[in-house]
């Protein structure tokens, strides 16, 4: 039975809810150069303005416009968290769709490393590497899908073994396609939900990441983030200014990470019969 699960997805209350606000963020980030006034490195007036009509959100300690940091910040957020998504993602197809496809020692060899990559914390290897190098915007993005990528692949590789007995790549194996060519015009058509579903989930990751290596100190300090301006505003949190400073930040984070985890969520729900079957029951 064929499922829309764009369609399903728009009409679950969750599912439209988390789309909303990755919409939203798409279009602060995008609109970004039209609704701040300033250049989030220009000097625009006094250290720690109250919000007004030139500040909306006030300026910061060094007469920076807070407002403008907010939305360059969702750029980085934007950028580094689909950038990071989708490299690990094509990471995980390669792998482990190899693997499935190949079998033999590749695949042995290939899933050792796996199981040894997901042993070890990505959290802990991205901050080592990452306070080592100091990385930019796409060193960060490059390095973070460098760590993401094995739970995927081994998801791939699960749900290829058994789309290798499906009848139709059965036969095209029959007449002897070769391993791209099933991975490519068989595997990945009917892969596309659970892809889909992959790069949500790293999305998510690579957002909250990013903000907490900026959080730490531990990336490049001329990269706008929501995670540095926390760091930096909570150096003033004595003072009036962290009101308009530390929480616009926090609450952007938050509803990119809850809108993320809604689509996700409901992803889960609409890829599982057994859970799609048990929220129908509870519906009813």
């Amino acid at each position: 039975m064929h499922i829309n699960y764009f369609q399903e997805l728009k009409q679950n209350r969750s599912g439209r809810a988390g789309l909303a606000v990755f919409f939203l963020l798409v279009c602060l980030a995008l609109l970004a150069p039209l609704l701040a006034q300033y250049q989030p490195s220009d000097y625009t007036g006094p250290a720690f303005d109250p919000p007004s009509a030139r500040h909306w959100l006030g300026t910061n300690d060094v007469g920076q416009d807070i407002w403008a940091h907010l939305l360059y910040g969702a750029q980085t957020s934007l950028t580094v968290g689909l950038g990071a998504a989708l490299l690990s993602l094509l990471l995980s197809l390669v792998v482990g769709g190899s693997a499935a496809l190949l079998e033999g020692v590749y695949d042995r060899l290939i899933m050792r490393l796996v199981d040894t990559l997901l042993v070890i914390p990505p959290v802990v290897m991205v901050i080592l590497a990452a306070a080592y190098l100091r990385p930019g915007l796409w060193v960060l993005t490059l390095l973070l899908a460098a760590f993401m990528w094995p739970g995927g692949a081994r998801l791939v590789r699960t749900q290829t073994l058994t789309l290798k007995g499906v009848a139709h790549v059965a036969a095209a194996r029959t007449f002897g396609a070769g391993g791209r060519y099933l991975l490519v015009r068989h595997i990945v058509p009917d892969l596309g939900p659970i892809l889909t579903a992959i790069l949500i989930q790293n999305a998510r990751r690579a957002v909250f990441m990013e903000a907490g290596l900026s959080f730490l100190g531990v990336s490049d300090p001329t990269l706008i983030s929501w995670g540095k301006m926390m760091q930096y505003a909570l150096k003033y949190s004595y003072l009036e200014v962290w009101k308009w400073w530390l929480l616009p930040a926090g609450a952007a984070l938050s509803m990119t990470l809850t809108g993320l985890t809604l689509t996700g969520v409901t992803l889960e729900v609409i890829l599982n019969p057994r859970l799609r079957k048990e929220v129908g029951h509870a519906g009813n």
